[in-house]
């Protein structure tokens, strides 16, 4: 566990990168929001992080997340940015207010059902496989991508918001830069597509390794672990 002052240090060098990437592409703070991945860190290290001030933490495994949301303060603001297993669903919105890795149609009508059923909405990002890597999930294809999105934007419950990547790691920054980019430049194609520019804003990319160039390329929010909370527990 990384005690507050540790978590505090991590997180002041965070924001000065941050600034300065913000400051590189014309962008202001405004434009971008810090997701924490607690994922794997105990409720005391979330505690600290929250004493530090942050606000908005991410989690990939739903078994893990569900012992740890009830026991920290409602005011927090959790996404879940995992894979999410189909027999999960019933879980996502009573806990989750994002997700960011929608993958299928059927997933997006399996959580419509049950926002519905518990009343409560859930924004939704459908995750790209842009490095078309087998280890993650995510859509492929442009066309998979637009029928995704169709899907969605047919929904009550479920608000479509834009969408998530995750770069290859090692990739070096040229190619990183363009996985980015190029996520950038679907989601201007979608916006074209099916006009919802207002409600398709969000771009999430970019970790603890590559999250400059992510800011750079226009994320809009940023999913960072390691350079908060230190290596993995």
């Amino acid at each position: 566990m990384h005690t507050q002052q540790q978590i505090q240090n991590n997180l002041t060098i965070l924001q000065e990168n941050i600034a300065q990437s913000l400051n590189k592409s014309g962008r202001t703070s405004e434009q971008l929001r810090l997701v924490a991945v607690s994922k794997t860190h105990p409720i005391s290290s979330i505690e600290n992080a929250v004493s530090s001030g942050l606000l908005i933490f991410g989690e990939n495994r739903m078994q893990e997340a569900l012992t740890k949301i009830p026991l920290l303060p409602d005011s927090l603001e959790w996404h879940f940015i995992g894979h999410l297993q189909k027999n999960k669903v019933r879980y996502c919105p009573s806990s989750f207010q994002w997700i960011h890795s929608i993958d299928s149609s059927e997933l997006v009508q399996l959580l419509e059902k049950r926002c519905a059923n518990t009343q409560q909405p859930l924004k939704a990002l459908i995750q790209v496989n842009l490095s078309q890597e087998s280890t993650k999930g995510g859509v492929w294809e442009w066309e998979e991508l637009c029928r995704v999105a169709e899907t969605l934007l047919s929904c009550q419950w479920l608000q479509w918001k834009g969408l998530m990547t995750i770069a290859a790691p090692q990739a070096g920054e040229t190619k990183i830069r363009h996985t980015f980019a190029t996520l950038y430049q679907w989601k201007e194609k979608l916006v074209q597509e099916f006009g919802n520019q207002e409600e398709c804003t969000e771009l999430s990319m970019g970790m603890s390794s590559d999250y400059g160039w992510a800011i750079e390329e226009g994320a809009t929010l940023i999913r960072i672990g390691s350079a908060i909370f230190g290596e993995r527990c």
